[in-house]
């Protein structure tokens, strides 16, 4: 089964390509395996992570790069020995990680892969902007193809709508994956700082694991009601709530933290962890993030990193999209528009994620 399909998409060039200067032009995929699985791209959301990349923001980027890695369309190319049971015509997905070495059976075996934590491979490949091991290079979702092994394609189950599924690929599951590592179910209470795009989802799966206490940590209070519409049961204005770090002192048995600003009060936040509270950071700031060691002892806290999600966990993330019917806020938008999309998304216009569709 051989692939006709031109390959073309919103190329970023350079640094410039952040501020909506995206170019629509042909590209090279990976090289066909028969571990494959090609897509037919119908929806792809829109990630902070997409800007970031697009003006170098973590480290210098490989242009030419097409960005977007929360990716759903239909399976158009199926190798003979892709695996998942994907077939031709299935609604399928793909997130932010499209490879990884997968040496589970050597005795050199890679310890993640083998344990189901293929976000943590050491030789991981991510869905674009990096490479295969065949040394090609990964290029992503605002395209109208994409091109990928099939241990990291997803179907999409009955009753989820695409558009939903597609921010779940990398948002949700980056706050789904520590939510569930970490415990957030019946009993505890978490916060959420940061309500946005991350933190919506936080919010929803928190719920949805059955925390006792949700609450939506930001700096205004212009979010309080989109906060309690979503589900929170309380929210914190730090910008506004004068006191608020003495009032809200050792409330949280875990805090996400989904902020991308060097500026947050990180300190103050590690306060409100009970005793052996956890604060999971998030968002990865271009900057550093200074905490004094006394801001843990007092209360043998934790601080965390979580990143992403194996395909295990996506599987169950999408699964209880389902049963509990999470309707993650979303707008859509044409692919055409990405160049705007992506400007309006650094202003913090969209409610909560944007997805792009074909």
């Amino acid at each position: 089964m051989s692939s006709d399909h031109k390959f073309e998409g919103w190329v970023g060039e350079d640094a410039s390509s952040a501020e909506g200067k995206m170019v629509w032009k042909d590209y090279e995929p990976k090289t066909w395996e028969e571990t494959d699985v090609e897509i037919k791209i119908t929806h792809c959301g829109v990630c902070g992570s997409d800007i970031h990349m697009l003006r170098s923001g973590w480290r210098q980027t490989p242009y030419p790069i097409v960005v977007g890695h929360e990716i759903v369309g239909i399976a158009v190319r199926v190798g003979s020995k892709a695996s998942n049971g994907i077939k031709v015509g299935d609604t399928v997905g793909v997130g932010a990680q499209s490879d990884s070495c997968l040496n589970r059976d050597s005795q050199f075996a890679c310890t993640e892969c083998k344990e189901e934590n293929e976000n943590y491979c050491t030789r991981i490949t991510g869905t674009y902007g990096s490479k295969f091991s065949n040394g090609d290079k990964s290029f992503g979702g605002y395209a109208l193809y994409h091109r990928c092994p099939s241990h990291f394609v997803f179907k999409i189950p009955d009753g989820l709508a695409p558009e939903f599924a597609a921010p779940m690929l990398c948002a949700g599951v980056t706050v789904y994956s520590p939510l569930k590592h970490f415990g957030a179910g019946p009993g505890k209470r978490v916060g959420v700082v940061g309500v946005g795009g991350l933190g919506h989802f936080a919010v929803l799966f928190a719920r949805a694991l059955g925390a006792e206490e949700v609450v939506g940590i930001s700096r205004r209070e212009s979010k309080r009601q989109e906060a309690l519409d979503l589900g929170c049961t309380d929210y914190i204005a730090t910008a506004e709530d004068e006191g608020w770090e003495a009032k809200n002192a050792r409330r949280f048995d875990i805090i996400i933290s989904t902020v991308s600003s060097p500026k947050m009060p990180f300190a103050d936040y590690l306060g409100m962890l009970r005793l052996e509270g956890i604060l999971v950071q998030i968002g990865l700031p271009e900057g550093e993030l200074p905490f004094r060691a006394s801001s843990l002892t007092g209360a043998r806290r934790r601080v965390a990193g979580s990143f992403i999600g194996s395909p295990r966990e996506i599987r169950e993330m999408l699964q209880l999209a389902v049963d509990k019917d999470i309707k993650p806020w979303v707008e859509t938008r044409p692919m055409s528009e990405a160049n705007q999309a992506i400007v309006d998304f650094e202003a913090g216009k969209p409610r909560f994620r944007y997805v792009l569709v074909n």
